[in-house]
């Protein structure tokens, strides 16, 4: 035989008509008083948990911003620029602390909110009816390699349609591609967007660079609203459009001057760029001069003596061997390894010039030894 379970009322208060009261008290009273303190304590549990969820949204807004900021910072290689960056890691690491207590202080009161006992108000609410709302589902954070693989993919994929929407410049003519083509309306867009500026502005393509940057931040301002209104980007780009179309003076001027500081920040890092580039060819070509023993030829002639630079400019041997002959043995023993070693001087070797003299000497002689024996074979033939 099945068994009910009637555990489940025993966390409901009896309504308060059903108590019983002294003849001397007055019961409308008292049954008004008991549900004004209930009503008042249900409102205050409330109040509590809308304060919490707006700590926590508060909280996760800040974090965002430190995010972003030390995204920002990561992408300048000075030495104010590091300190803050420090600092920003700092106020990050805080922020998420904040983020996590605030989350558990929601989840314990969403718990004790439970907990309470139902009463007339709380049974008479709609036990099925519900909204849905268009909200973003919560995803697993990807790792750095998914992410990489990821955007790989996305580029290969779309990088022609990213490049044409990088060259548009009126907002109805971007609201129209994004319209087209909404699955470009996402990080990876703005990521290669951003690659794409650093690269022009390496190439000094600066006029192109700006363009692009401008349509960079125009993805990026619409990857915020959706994060503000926790919705999916592709939902919500022709709010962004409608509204920088109509916009006070305010939000223009916080476009623009995010756009000026996007710009600076694509200068500093093309800057940085080239002159690793720089390092590294200066490097390579130094590596392809090293003489037999190591040594850079171009570092040894320039710690010579200028007596011993004059006669490599003039390509003198007899003066080399004449001012060699005047200077301290040991000195003199010491600089001409050292241009051994870097392939400067080579021991036992002829120069191209005294070859060809002596092929260009050579070859008369044979003639004229080619002459005189074919002189005698005629004067022994006359014979």
């Amino acid at each position: 035989m099945t068994t009910i379970d009637y555990s489940v009322w025993d966390h409901i208060e009896v309504s308060d008509d059903e108590d019983d009261t002294h003849p001397n008290i007055d019961t409308p009273s008292l049954f008004r008083w008991r549900h004004q303190a209930r009503v008042e304590r249900m409102e205050a549990c409330h109040k509590k948990g809308e304060d919490l969820e707006r700590n926590l949204t508060e909280s996760r807004r800040k974090l965002q911003e430190a995010q972003k900021k030390v995204q920002e910072l990561s992408l300048l290689n000075t030495e104010e620029a590091k300190k803050q960056l420090v600092k920003a890691q700092e106020e990050e690491k805080r922020l998420k602390k904040e983020e996590r207590s605030c989350e558990k202080k929601l989840e314990e009161h969403q718990r004790e909110e439970k907990k309470m006992p139902w009463n007339v108000d709380t049974l008479s609410r709609d036990g099925f009816s519900k909204s849905v709302l268009n909200v973003k589902p919560e995803v697993k954070e990807e790792t750095e390699e998914e992410k990489e693989q990821k955007h790989k993919t996305f580029v290969e994929k779309y990088e022609k349609q990213i490049k044409h929407f990088g060259m548009l410049r009126r907002w109805d003519d971007s609201q129209k591609y994004l319209s087209d083509n909404p699955h470009l309306v996402c990080e990876e867009t703005a990521n290669y967007l951003v690659i794409m500026c650093i690269d022009l502005e390496v190439e000094e393509k600066h006029a192109l660079m700006e363009q692009v940057a401008h349509q960079t931040i125009v993805m990026q301002f619409i990857l915020e609203l959706a994060k503000s209104l926790k919705v999916d980007p592709r939902g919500c780009f022709r709010q962004f459009f409608t509204k920088i179309k109509t916009a006070d003076q305010q939000y223009q001027d916080a476009f623009n001057d995010e756009l000026e500081s996007f710009k600076e920040r694509v200068r500093s890092r093309a800057k940085v760029r080239i002159e690793k580039a720089m390092k590294e060819y200066e490097e390579e070509e130094r590596q392809k001069r090293l003489g037999p023993g190591g040594l850079d030829p171009v570092d040894v002639y320039d710690s010579l003596p200028l007596e011993m630079q004059k006669c490599f400019d003039e390509k003198d041997i007899q003066m080399l061997q004449d001012t060699i002959s005047k200077m301290d043995p040991t000195e003199a023993k010491y600089h001409m390894k050292r241009c051994i070693d870097s392939g400067l001087w080579v021991p036992n070797s002829r120069t191209d010039d005294d070859t060809e003299k002596e092929e260009k000497e050579e070859e008369p002689q044979y003639e004229e030894v080619k002459k005189e024996t074919s002189d005698g074979q005629d004067k022994s033939d006359s014979k």
